[in-house]
């Protein structure tokens, strides 16, 4: 999920009054994919809200992509670069979670490819797909657009825990991680070389936390702190976060450093009394001050909010 800050006076959409109604760019895929390592490419999201960096691995027999763009049209566009770039090899098609720019446009390549999605995943996207497409389409009549026709698409294959692709001189890794961002992350690790993350990881910006009550609570601040730490393991050479532009190592550190302030920061208001709205505040303006480039800080204040409402692990105060 990629949402910008809201403006001010802007509303909030339902269900729950989750997130700020946006005045916001069309959430349009564009460009060419653009190589990142041998056999590997992404269309880069430009930054535009509700566009995730969209990935392709090719081999010698098979092409996996990586996530859809929201909504039929952008997953057709990505299938046409998808059919090139395979030139009558198999698809394979797999998303990183089930939010909407990441997987709705899976419709695009029921029947053109095979798709993947962990078994819990498929999970999440049956339970709460529809409750998203009710949020996004509210937020902006540029997202009710592209969400329009939209159809939950199941996989064909289910898996549970891991899953290896062997594509022809390039392998895809695919495992289930969290809950963490959502309660069916996934990372993808080409050729122990490259990690695609999803929105466990976003450049230049303050992790997207989709803390929704009493819609959607399922994320996990201190599991999502215990992958980035299992994704430091790995040592990768590039990581391509969810938004923002391809790096490298530091930025699962910086996420992870964040991530683990405010949950101690959290756990030392909580046990001096402070009430969530109160302790989201100034976290926020300390958390500003100290990541003065990152964007978005409006998912500061839900990350506090998701603390409070999982409780604190063990050893979490300072």
């Amino acid at each position: 999920m990629s949402i910008a800050e809201p403006s001010p006076g802007t509303t909030s959409a339902s269900p729950g009054s989750a997130v700020p109604e946006q005045a916001a760019p069309p959430p349009v895929v564009r460009g060419e994919p653009a190589e990142v390592a041998d056999g590997v490419l992404v269309i880069p999201d430009g930054r535009v809200p509700l566009v995730p960096n969209i990935g392709f691995v090719v081999g010698d027999h098979a092409v996996l992509v990586i996530d859809t763009g929201v909504g039929p049209r952008n997953g057709a566009f990505v299938l046409e670069h998808a059919r090139r770039l395979a030139g009558g090899r198999p698809v394979y098609l797999t998303t990183t979670h089930f939010h909407p720019e990441h997987g709705f446009g899976a419709q695009a390549f029921r029947g053109a490819a095979t798709i993947i999605y962990n078994a819990a995943q498929h999970a999440e996207l049956r339970r709460k797909g529809p409750g998203y497409i009710e949020m996004f389409t509210g937020m902006s009549p540029a997202y009710a657009a592209e969400l329009e026709g939209v159809e939950l698409t199941a996989p064909d294959i289910a898996y549970d825990g891991r899953a290896e692709i062997d594509l022809g001189g390039h392998t895809a890794v695919l495992e289930t991680r969290g809950p963490a961002h959502t309660g069916s992350d996934q990372s993808i690790h080409v050729d122990n070389r490259v990690l695609f993350t999803g929105d466990l990881l976003e450049t230049r910006s303050f992790p997207i936390v989709p803390y929704f009550p009493p819609f959607d609570t399922d994320v996990d601040v201190a599991g999502w702190i215990t992958v980035l730490g299992q994704f430091l393991a790995l040592d990768p050479a590039v990581v391509v976060p969810g938004h923002g532009e391809v790096a490298d190592t530091m930025l699962i550190r910086d996420v992870r450093d964040y991530l683990d302030y405010v949950l101690r920061q959290t756990a030392q208001l909580r046990a001096d009394g402070a009430p969530p709205d109160d302790a989201a505040a100034a976290i926020e303006k300390d958390a500003r001050a100290r990541w003065t480039t990152w964007e978005n800080p409006y998912w500061i204040g839900l990350a506090v909010q998701a603390v409070y409402q999982a409780g604190l692990p063990e050893g979490a105060t300072t």
